[in-house]
């Protein structure tokens, strides 16, 4: 197991080079001057220019521009805005209403998601298997702003059951309506794989000969079968968490929370790179880690598979 969890710890180097490399070029290689636009319509002073350009490396080749961040970054420094604020105080209070956003839609879609797919694999086409199909069929056609706005105005607003905005309230409160938009459509692909993985695995072998032995239907269900179909489920969930931390840009917009998606949103308008750069960077850290813990979590889940 330890030996597995290093070389997939290596192999993500390569991985997070890229990435961040991808996302630093995107950001930093598009026309135009950053430092010329933060005065507006009025030039600056062309010293003011030079010491910026300077300051933030701007005048070095794009590979030495990239080198410099890679190397603070190794630091724990996400760099600083053009305004001379640091990245991570930037974003620091803003992570906690992003991941509890995040969190909340994830627990929606693992709990709520399963349960849809169990019950609909388990009355294969029964009136309960076309309900979850066309349901979750229309939650994936249906734009996540429409959802969020409807959602919004129906449960915040003409029947206030969940609050309609902000974080006054709190979490788990505060969060419940956006998390349940924002998490809509990873909840129709958990139901649909739990339900196609399971009625798949009823048919197995090993399913046949659990109840010949006598095995009542719960424990056939419960200990062998779902275990069984939840692997994909997991794949999707580990990689979906890590959406969702990103994802939020839209849903935190509509339910007027500040966190990180709203900041990037901000810093994308006013063309300050190393705020979208510091944010993606630690964004696709998390999406690497939880992959490495969905990768672990295999061999929980299927005896069958080993790591040596």
């Amino acid at each position: 197991m330890w030996r597995y969890t290093v070389r997939r710890l290596l192999q993500f180097v390569p991985v997070f080079l890229g990435t961040t490399l991808f996302i630093y070029a995107m950001v930093f290689l598009l026309p135009g001057d950053p430092i010329a636009a933060l005065a507006g319509d009025k030039p600056l002073p062309e010293s003011v220019v030079r010491t910026l350009h300077a300051r933030y490396n701007l005048d070095d080749p794009f590979l030495v521009q990239y080198g410099k961040y890679i190397w603070g970054l190794l630091h724990g420094d996400l760099g600083e805005n053009y305004d001379g604020q640091k990245v991570s105080d930037m974003l620091s209070g803003r992570w906690s209403v992003t991941f509890q956003l995040a969190a909340t839609a994830w627990i929606f879609e693992l709990t709520v998601g399963i349960a849809l797919g169990v019950w609909a694999g388990l009355r294969r086409g029964k009136f309960a298997d076309t309900l979850v199909l066309g349901g979750t069929t229309l939650a994936i056609a249906v734009p996540v702003f429409v959802l969020g706005y409807t959602a919004q105005i129906l449960l915040g607003v003409k029947w206030p059951i969940f609050p309609s905005a902000g974080t006054d309230d709190g979490w788990p409160l505060s969060y419940i309506l956006p998390g349940m938009v924002l998490g809509s459509l990873g909840l129709s692909y958990v139901a649909r794989l739990t339900r196609t993985s399971l009625v798949e695995n009823l048919r197995a072998d090993y399913v046949r000969t659990a109840r010949a032995k006598g095995l009542k239907r719960v424990r056939v269900v419960g200990r062998h079968t779902l275990r069984n179909s939840l692997i994909p489920v997991v794949t999707y969930l580990g990689i979906d968490f890590g959406t969702l931390m990103g994802g939020a840009v839209v849903t935190e917009g509509i339910f007027n929370l500040p966190g990180v998606g709203g900041q990037v949103f901000q810093s994308i308008q006013l063309k300050e790179g190393p705020v979208v750069v510091g944010a993606v960077t630690v964004l696709v850290l998390i999406f690497l880690l939880v992959n490495l813990i969905v990768d672990l979590l295999y061999g929980v889940l299927d005896p069958r598979i080993r790591y040596e």
